[in-house]
């Protein structure tokens, strides 16, 4: 089945998004997420229901999975503060607010896959255990505090950078996947990487919540 709302495509059957002729690459658990709120839009769904849907009932923390509905959001040109397609109630769950109009999937997919993006040549995983940060997502309404997650980044990175132990990537060459949903598989390849480490951060006065999710990029699993 195929999915379209404004000016997106969504295909469950061949597991695409598309904007347009553009495809937009998002984590498998991302699109599994957008996949259920989509199909379940008509009813608000509760976060233990789709805790159980997507992590098959694994623990879950609430900061993991406002990083995922952000990530969804983004994927879709949405946002926690605007809210246009996926709505939080709060106590009660999460429910898809967007106008959907279903179709066959095969309907207007030659011009998708003609706009599909070629991907880069993958990169040879080194020889010892490979890391990439990627830039941590600003959860604060203060556009300003992305200086702030920027320098949590740099810290991280510099510390990793310390053990002979790691292949670790230099900030400069992972800072090119801010602000951008793309399919952590993509990313290992890219940058020849088994792991990406990937959170959010969320600052309000004196307080901070730093969240943080070690990915292997080539099954995709949260480790």
């Amino acid at each position: 089945m195929r999915y379209l709302f404004e000016e997106y495509a969504f295909d469950a059957g061949r597991r695409e998004l598309h904007r347009g002729a553009d495809r937009i690459s998002v984590t498998p658990l991302v699109f599994d997420l957008l996949d259920y709120l989509i199909r379940n839009r008509e009813r608000v769904v509760g976060k233990d229901e789709l805790i159980d849907a997507i992590w098959q009932g694994r623990c879950v923390s609430d900061a993991a999975l406002t990083t995922r509905l952000n990530s969804a959001r983004c994927a879709i040109g949405d946002s926690g503060e605007e809210q246009r397609l996926i709505r939080t109630l709060p106590r009660r769950g999460f429910r898809f607010v967007g106008q959907v109009r279903e179709t066959l999937a095969a309907e207007g997919a030659a011009a998708a896959d003609g706009g599909a993006e070629t991907p880069k040549p993958a990169l040879s995983l080194p020889d010892k255990p490979s890391i990439a940060v990627l830039p941590f997502a600003n959860l604060c309404p203060d556009p300003e505090q992305d200086y702030f997650a920027d320098g949590m980044v740099e810290d991280i990175i510099s510390g990793l950078s310390r053990s002979k132990s790691l292949f670790v990537i230099a900030r400069h060459s992972t800072l090119a996947y801010k602000g951008r949903a793309i399919d952590v598989k993509q990313i290992g390849q890219e940058l020849g990487v088994r792991y990406v480490l990937e959170g959010s951060v969320r600052k309000a006065g004196n307080r901070v919540r730093i969240a943080g999710q070690l990915i292997d990029a080539t099954t995709g699993l949260n480790l």
